[in-house]
C-alpha cells in the first residue's frame, strides 16, 4: 500500500511532466512526425462516443480518420458527423475492430463501448500500439481490468481513463484538501452514487422479444457475453442495467465518485482490505433490467479508513466526502464544493431544505502556506491525454488508477450478490477463503472469444 507521502511524490511527478518534446518521434506519430497531427479512431457511436469524438476534433493537433460500431445506423451516423465537421469525406466507417486497430496510420484510439467490450479491445489496440483513451468503468469485471493492465504495461501504452472529473477544479481542489491533511486524521469516506435505471434510450415499452433489426449484428454486439434473446430496450445505451453487458448505476459511476474519493485518499494503487455488504435491491435475474437499482456497502481500508459506497439511500449525498477529526469536504459535479475546515472560511455552497445546493462559487485556489504539495492539474481531460501521447509521460487518470478506481465497485457488487463480507489483497488482488467470490472475479467468455493479452 502506498504511503500519502510516496502517492503524492507521483502525483506531484506526472503533474511536473507537462512540457513535451517540439519534435515527436516518429515511432509515436508514425513516418511523417513531427509535422503529423495525432491520428485517432473512434469505437462506439452511442452515449459517450459522439461527444468525446467531438472533442477531440476540436483539439487542432488531432484528426479523427475512423470510427467503428456494429450498428449500421450508428456507424453512418458517426462517420457523416465527422466528416461534416471537417468539411472532407476522408472518414472511414468499419464494423470489425480488428480490420480498423490494424490500420498502421492511427496512432490512438477512443473506446465508448459497452462494458463487455472493453478488454478485448483495448487489449487488441495496445497490442497494435495505440495509445488509449477508454471509459470507465475500466471493464465489466476484475480480471478483464488486470488484463488491460498487463497489455498497456507490456506494450508500453499511454492510456486515459474517461474519469474527466480529475479534471475539474473543484475535485482536485477537495481533492488537494483532504490529502494535505486539512481534515485531519481521515475516518470515514462517502461516495454517493445514482440509484434506479434511467431509460435513455426512451424505449422502455419496447420490452418484447423481437428479430433484431437488420442495421444491427447482434451476434457481434454480445460478443463475449452470454447469448440472450434481442429485447431493445436493453440494447443501446440501456445495456447498463442488463448484468450481461454491464454492471448498473453502481459499475457506472464508481469511476467517477470513487476515483475522486481514492485521489485524496492516496490510494491509486491500492484498495479496501474487507468489502461489507449492508443492503442492495435486485430485480429478478430474468428482468430485463435486473441491476440493482438500490445499494449499500462498506469497504475499510487498511489504515481504518471506512468508506461508504450507496445509491439511493437518505443521507449519502451524490459526490464525494472526506470526513476527518478536524472537518469535512464534499465535492459534486458542477462546481459543487462544500467544507468546514477551520480557516477557509464559511461553507462555500448553500442548500435547500431538501439539501440541493442552490447558489453556490468555486473555491479560490489556495497558497502554498495551506497546500504544500500539489496534485496532477489537468485543465482538460482530452487535451490531457494528447499532450500524454507527445510527451510519453502519465495522463492524470492512467490506466493502474482506472482500475484501482473501479475496485470497490466490482467488489461491492460480488459482496452484495452473495450477501456475505469479503476479505480482499489490494496487493496481490485475491480473495480470501472464498472460491464462489473468487469466481465471480472473472467471466465465461462465449466461444470464439477468447481474452489473451
Amino acid at each position: 500500500m502506498n504511503t500519502r507521502r510516496s502517492f503524492l511524490k507521483q502525483s506531484t511527478g506526472a503533474a511536473a511532466a507537462f512540457g513535451f518534446p517540439t519534435i515527436i518521434p516518429a515511432s509515436v506519430l508514425g513516418q511523417d512526425a513531427p509535422s503529423k497531427k495525432i491520428t485517432m479512431a473512434s469505437f462506439g457511436w452511442g452515449m459517450q462516443g459522439p461527444s468525446n469524438t467531438m472533442k477531440f476534433i476540436d483539439q487542432p493537433d488531432c484528426k479523427v480518420l475512423a470510427v467503428c460500431d456494429v450498428d449500421k445506423n450508428h456507424l453512418k451516423t458517426g462517420v457523416e458527423a465527422v466528416n461534416k465537421r471537417y468539411g472532407n469525406t476522408d472518414c472511414q466507417g468499419y464494423h470489425d475492430y480488428r480490420e480498423l486497430l490494424a490500420r498502421k496510420d492511427i496512432d490512438a484510439v477512443m473506446l465508448a463501448l459497452p462494458d463487455t467490450w472493453h478488454a478485448l479491445v483495448a487489449t487488441e489496440a495496445a497490442k497494435q500500439g495505440k495509445d488509449i483513451w477508454g471509459e470507465k468503468p475500466l471493464a465489466r469485471s476484475i480480471a478483464e481490468q488486470q488484463a488491460i493492465v498487463k497489455a498497456v504495461q507490456k506494450y508500453g501504452r499511454i492510456w486515459q481513463t474517461g474519469s474527466w472529473q480529475r479534471s475539474e477544479t473543484n475535485f482536485r481542489v477537495g481533492a488537494e484538501l483532504v490529502a494535505n491533511g486539512l481534515v485531519g486524521k481521515l475516518q470515514r469516506v462517502e461516495v454517493g452514487l445514482p440509484a434506479g435505471h434511467n431509460d435513455f434510450a426512451k424505449t422502455k415499452d419496447k420490452n418484447q422479444v423481437t428479430p433484431p433489426p437488420a442495421e444491427l449484428d447482434y451476434e457481434m454486439w454480445i460478443g463475449p457475453s452470454q447469448m440472450e434473446d434481442y429485447i431493445e430496450a436493453r440494447i443501446h445505451k440501456n445495456w447498463r442495467w442488463n448484468y450481461n453487458i454491464g454492471g448498473g448505476q453502481l459499475l457506472d459511476w464508481i469511476g467517477h465518485h470513487c476515483d475522486i474519493a481514492h485521489w485524496g485518499m492516496g490510494m491509486d494503487r491500492s484498495g479496501p482490505v474487507e468489502v461489507k455488504p449492508i443492503q442492495a435491491d435486485f430485480p429478478a435475474r430474468s428482468d430485463m433490467w435486473n441491476t440493482a437499482t438500490k445499494y449499500r456497502t462498506e469497504a475499510t481500508y487498511g489504515n481504518g479508513v471506512v468508506m461508504t459506497i450507496a445509491g439511493g439511500h437518505d443521507g449519502i449525498q451524490m459526490g464525494t466526502k472526506w470526513i476527518g477529526d478536524k472537518g469535512f469536504v464534499w465535492v459534486n459535479r458542477n462546481g459543487a464544493y462544500e467544507t468546514n475546515i477551520d480557516g477557509l472560511g464559511e461553507i462555500i455552497n448553500k442548500r435547500d431544505k431538501d439539501g440541493k445546493v442552490t447558489q453556490g462559487r468555486k473555491l479560490p485556489e489556495l497558497g502554498d502556506d495551506v497546500i504544500k504539495t500539489r496534485l496532477y492539474n489537468s485543465p482538460n481531460h482530452w487535451r490531457n491525454f494528447l499532450d500524454c501521447i507527445k510527451s510519453r509521460q502519465p495522463t492524470v487518470t492512467p490506466v493502474e488508477t482506472g482500475h484501482a478506481s473501479a475496485i470497490p465497485g466490482h467488489l461491492s457488487l460480488i459482496a452484495l450478490m452473495l450477501n456475505r463480507t469479503l476479505k480482499w489483497d489490494p496487493k496481490a488482488e485475491t480473495i480470501a477463503d472464498d472460491a464462489d467470490a473468487t469466481k465471480l472475479l472473472g467471466r465465461e467468455y462465449r466461444g470464439p472469444w477468447k481474452l489473451e493479452v
